[in-house]
């Protein structure tokens, strides 16, 4: 049973670890070799690489608050909040393959625009996407591992209900 343990804290860290990794070396990248504001189309006209700082939070709400508000709200909070995730995705052994696999990606991007925020001051941003018919605001890699573990998670809980509600009838 400790051996089962291990593989699955194991898997668990490589997840999130895998996840921060990307996130850093993508950001370091663009960091290095992209201009503030350049645009890059990866894949015309849809994709595009632009680097922005975002002192805010998502599409840079909260960068105009006090410095002590800001910290608190977008560094300390977020802070705890991880280390609360990580304790509690390394200790809730019966959760799913499914919601552990979410906890370990949203964790993992948290972890890395945390990172930016206490190293750099603020997050670095660099895709943005043109759906067409809507476009997204710039955003990072953590921003995808953030957004991926949450649809893993609501998709894991749309089929437990589903299972549970063909388990009724």
């Amino acid at each position: 049973m400790k051996s089962k343990q291990f593989i699955r804290t194991t898997l668990l860290l490589l997840v999130l670890l895998a996840n921060v990794s990307c996130d850093q070396l993508s950001k370091k990248m663009v960091r290095q070799s992209v201009s503030y504001y350049e645009n890059i189309e990866l894949i015309h006209p849809y994709v595009t690489l632009t680097k922005v700082e975002n002192s805010g939070a998502f599409l840079s709400l909260g960068h105009a608050l006090p410095d002590f508000v800001r910290i608190a709200l977008l560094t300390i909070l977020p802070s705890l909040t991880l280390i609360f995730a990580v304790i509690y995705l390394l200790k809730k052994i019966n959760l799913s393959a499914k919601t552990s696999i979410a906890i370990a990606f949203i964790t993992g991007g948290g972890i890395g625009n945390l990172y930016d925020r206490i190293v750099y001051g603020s997050v670095t941003d660099f895709l943005h996407i043109d759906f067409v018919i809507f476009q997204t605001g710039v955003f990072n890699l953590a921003d995808v591992s953030i957004m991926v573990g949450m649809f893993i998670l609501i998709f894991g809980m749309m089929e437990k209900k589903e299972l549970i509600n063909q388990q009724e009838e």
